[in-house]
């Protein structure tokens, strides 16, 4: 192989875990919602839209630097979130799974249509300090600086998530509310709030997901569609409420998907369709999940 067609590869693979990781933030917030709260939101991307659209607005129209927008963004997201879950949510919880179904999409629609009345319907952009639309290069190879700073990001989201879910109290007393929400009730567990919370910062790593990765995900009123597919086979694949599962799943799609539109440009679309297709034959709960 030709020192070109190598620098060609690892450039292609290097968009390819970017892409992932993006997935990754945006996904495992569903993840932790559909498996662990056992809540089916098919608006969660719409989550991710309005913190690339709170980002938008504090950048580009309130002048805002960009690290001081990123987390205001995320803290709305979650604001935003927790509205909504102790509104619509609190009654969605009680509703079958075809309920919850028709539920949150129909607020996704109601999301679109929000985001189309307040900025238009053209793609819009996120200004990025310039420090990070540089390249470092690495031999033959040159890296944007900002997708090395994506990766980064979400490496330690999920490394915080993780901790957080399986090494902390807080983390212990989710799955104990999940798995008897009666009797932790009983000593003193408020499940209520705990999945308020819980929602709220699945939320939050959405809109993270939705900030940072406008340039990946461009960013416009049907975003919270365009990209569920994506997500729920992240999630699926991954297994229901699987840290670890989920990362492996978007980085297993960001690959598949770039290198397939890459090599076949003509069919690289339906490439990440069928290697879905194969794994859930062979493993119905996903990579890590558990049978119900």
């Amino acid at each position: 192989m030709s020192s070109s067609m190598f620098a060609s590869l690892l450039t292609v693979l290097f968009d390819g875990i970017a892409f992932g990781m993006i997935l990754f933030l945006i996904s495992v917030g569903l993840s932790i919602t559909m498996g662990v709260m056992r809540v089916v939101n098919l608006a969660h991307c719409g989550f991710a839209m309005i913190g690339g659209y709170l980002t938008y607005a504090l950048t580009a129209l309130a002048d805002l630097p960009f690290a001081a927008a990123v987390p205001l963004a995320v803290l709305g997201t979650m604001a935003i979130g927790a509205v909504l879950e102790r509104t619509v949510y609190s009654w969605v919880y009680g509703q079958s799974e075809l309920g919850q179904v028709l539920m949150t999409i129909g607020l996704t629609f109601v999301m679109i249509a929000s985001a189309n009345a307040l900025f238009g319907s053209s793609i819009q952009n996120i200004p990025v300090p310039d420090a990070l639309r540089t390249t470092w290069q690495a031999g033959p190879v040159g890296l944007p600086v900002y997708r090395l700073f994506l990766i980064a990001v979400a490496a330690a989201c999920g490394a915080l998530i993780w901790l957080a879910l399986e090494r902390t109290e807080a983390g212990a007393r989710l799955r104990a509310a999940v798995d008897n929400a009666r009797m932790a009730g009983c000593i003193g567990i408020d499940v209520k709030a705990l999945f308020a919370l819980t929602f709220a910062i699945g939320c939050g790593f959405a809109g993270l997901g939705g900030a940072l990765g406008a340039d990946i995900f461009p960013l416009e009123p049907f975003y919270a569609l365009h990209y569920l597919v994506l997500v729920l086979i992240v999630v699926s694949v991954g297994g229901l409420g699987s840290i670890k599962g989920t990362l492996l799943a978007a980085l297993m799609l960001g690959l598949v998907d770039t290198l397939g539109r890459y090599y076949l440009p003509a069919g690289g679309g339906i490439v990440i369709y069928l290697a879905t297709l194969l794994l859930l034959l062979l493993r119905p709960h996903g990579l890590f999940g558990r049978p119900a």
